[in-house]
C-alpha cells in the first residue's frame, strides 16, 4: 500500500499483558493483550497532501440524486491543494465522472476543484436498466486505478445507497485481493442498504461504515482530514513464535473491531506478519491469541511464548505453566485486561445481533442479545451502548440484562445502528498494566532470567 516511508517515523510503544492463570495441555490457549502507542514526535502534524490518492465512488440511483447533488461538489471544491483524485459514477458497471479527456487522475488546485465541483453535478447515477455489477465491481475499479498511484495513502470513499447489493457473487475474493493494496471508508445513505456487506468492507479495508443522513460533504471532508493525519500508513504486526505454538491469531479490539489476517513469511515458518494501516497518534488495542502444544513444556518455568515487533519496537510474551492442581497464583494489578478485551468483544457482538435480529422480526432473540449486551455495558461502563439498546427497547433492569424490546422500530433507523455497533471506533480500554517486570540486576538493570544467580552483563551476584 505504501512506497517509501515517510522520515521521520513516530514514536511506537508496546505493551503486553496477559492471564498468568495458564495450565498446560496439548491445545493450551494463550491470550494476550498488546497495546501499541504512537506519539508523532518530531513528525509533521498532517501527511503531505500530494501523497494521498483518493477515489471517490459514488454508488447511489438516479432518485437519490439529491442526497449527493450538493454534497460531493461541496467535497471536491474542499479537497487540499496537491492530492490525487478521482470520481467514479455508476451504471451497470463504474465510468469515471472526473477526470475527463483520458486522463486516469487528477491532482488537486483551485483549477481542477472548480471543474471537477461542476462535472459532479451531473454524476452517472443508476438508472433503470440491467442491474449494477455489485460492490465487488466497485473494489476492482478502484484497485486497478489505485495500482497505478504508488503513494503513501491510498483510498477509497465509497457512497452507496445499497443499490449493488443486490446478486453480490464475488465479494470476498476480491476483497483478497484488494486488502494490501488500499483502505476504504463507507457512507451509507438513504433507506434501501443492507448493513453486513459494508461492515464486511469496511473491516476487511481497515476503514469504518457508517450511515449519513444529512452532512455527507461535512463527512467525506472530515474523511480525508483523517487520511492526513496519518503517520504510519503501513505497519505490520508481527509475531514470532516458538516452535511449540502452532495456531496465531490477532484482532485489533479498539479504537477500531479488525480481524486481522496473518501473513506467513516464507522461509520462517514460525513467523508472522499482520498488515495494519493508517496509524494515527494514540493509542491501539489487540487480543493476540496462541495455541499451544505444552505437554513437552517445564512447569512453573518462565517461557517465551512469542515475540512482538512493530516497527523496530520489540516485546516478549512471556509465562508460565502452573501446577494443575495446585491453586493458581496470584495475578498481578492490571492482568484482567484480557477479560476485559473479550468482554468489550462480546458486548459490541451482542449489541449488533441484538440490532439485526430485531430487524428480522425475532423479538425473542433480540431481548437475548440486548439483554447480554446491557449487563455487558454496566459491568464495562460503556454508557453509550446503554443509550443505543434505550433507543429501541425498554430498559428495566440493565444490570440484570432485563429489556424489553419496542413494538416498532423504523427498518432505516435500525440499519444505522447496526452499522454504529459494527464499526463505531471506540476509546481504548481504560489504563491497564505495561509490560511485566521481570527479574534485573540490581547493580546494572540488566534483565536477568527467572533461575539466574549471575548477571550475564557485569557479572554481579543477582540480588
Amino acid at each position: 500500500m505504501s512506497s517509501q516511508p515517510r522520515p521521520p517515523q513516530p514514536d511506537i510503544r508496546l505493551h503486553v499483558d496477559l492471564d498468568g492463570r495458564l495450565r498446560p495441555h496439548r491445545s493450551a490457549k494463550i491470550e494476550a493483550h498488546l497495546r501499541v502507542d504512537v506519539a508523532a514526535t518530531g513528525a509533521p502534524a498532517d501527511l503531505p497532501a500530494v501523497e494521498l490518492a483518493v477515489v471517490i465512488a459514488v454508488d447511489v440511483a438516479e432518485p437519490l440524486r439529491a442526497a449527493v447533488r450538493h454534497a460531493l461538489p461541496a467535497a471536491l471544491r474542499a479537497l487540499p491543494d496537491g492530492i490525487s483524485f478521482i470520481v467514479l459514477g455508476g451504471g451497470p458497471e463504474p465510468v469515471g465522472c472526473y477526470p475527463r479527456g483520458g486522463a486516469e487522475w487528477a491532482v488537486a488546485d483551485a483549477h481542477e476543484k472548480r471543474r471537477a465541483a461542476f462535472a459532479a453535478g451531473a454524476v452517472p447515477l443508476h438508472r433503470d436498466g440491467p442491474r449494477p455489477a455489485g460492490y465487488a465491481a466497485w473494489a476492482a475499479r478502484a484497485r486497478a486505478l489505485l495500482a497505478g498511484r504508488p503513494l503513501s495513502v491510498r483510498h477509497l470513499l465509497l457512497i452507496t445507497d445499497g443499490s449493488s447489493a443486490p446478486g453480490e457473487t464475488r465479494l470476498e475474493e476480491e476483497l483478497d485481493a484488494c486488502a494490501e493494496h488500499f483502505t476504504c471508508d463507507v457512507f451509507a445513505v438513504g433507506a434501501d442498504w443492507t448493513p453486513d456487506p459494508l461492515l464486511t468492507l469496511a473491516e476487511r479495508l481497515h476503514g469504518t461504515a457508517q450511515f449519513v443522513d444529512d452532512g455527507l460533504g461535512r463527512e467525506l471532508t472530515a474523511a480525508i482530514r483523517r487520511l492526513r493525519r496519518v503517520h504510519a500508513p503501513q505497519l505490520p504486526v508481527e509475531v514470532t513464535v516458538r516452535p511449540s505454538v502452532r495456531q496465531v491469531a490477532l484482532s485489533e479490539k479498539a479504537p477500531r473491531p479488525h480481524r486481522l489476517r496473518g501473513l506467513p513469511q516464507p522461509g520462517r515458518p514460525h513467523r508472522w506478519s499482520f498488515p495494519t494501516y493508517q496509524w494515527e497518534q494514540g493509542s491501539r488495542d489487540y487480543l493476540l491469541t496462541l495455541v499451544a502444544d505444552a505437554h513437552a513444556d517445564p512447569l512453573e518455568t518462565e517461557l517465551q511464548f512469542a515475540m512482538v515487533s512493530v516497527g523496530d519496537v520489540h516485546a516478549p510474551v512471556t509465562a508460565r505453566w502452573h501446577r494443575p492442581r495446585q491453586p493458581p497464583p496470584h495475578v498481578p494489578a492490571g492482568s484482567d485486561a484480557v477479560p476485559t478485551l473479550k468482554a468489550t468483544a462480546v458486548m459490541r457482538d451482542a449489541l449488533r445481533r441484538g440490532l439485526v435480529t430485531l430487524r428480522e422480526h425475532q423479538p425473542g432473540a433480540a431481548q437475548r442479545y440486548l439483554g447480554q449486551a446491557a449487563r455487558l455495558a454496566v459491568r464495562l461502563g460503556e454508557d453509550w451502548v446503554l443509550d443505543e439498546i434505550g433507543a429501541v427497547a425498554h430498559i428495566e433492569d440493565a444490570a440484570a440484562g432485563k429489556v424489553v424490546p419496542r413494538p416498532a422500530v423504523e427498518a432505516d433507523t435500525l440499519g444505522s445502528m447496526i452499522l454504529r455497533a459494527g464499526s463505531l471506533p471506540g476509546a481504548p480500554l481504560p489504563g491497564t498494566a505495561g509490560p511485566r517486570r521481570g527479574p534485573r540486576c540490581g547493580h546494572c538493570d540488566a534483565p536477568a532470567g527467572s533461575e539466574a544467580r549471575y548477571c550475564i552483563v557485569c557479572g554481579e551476584k543477582l540480588l
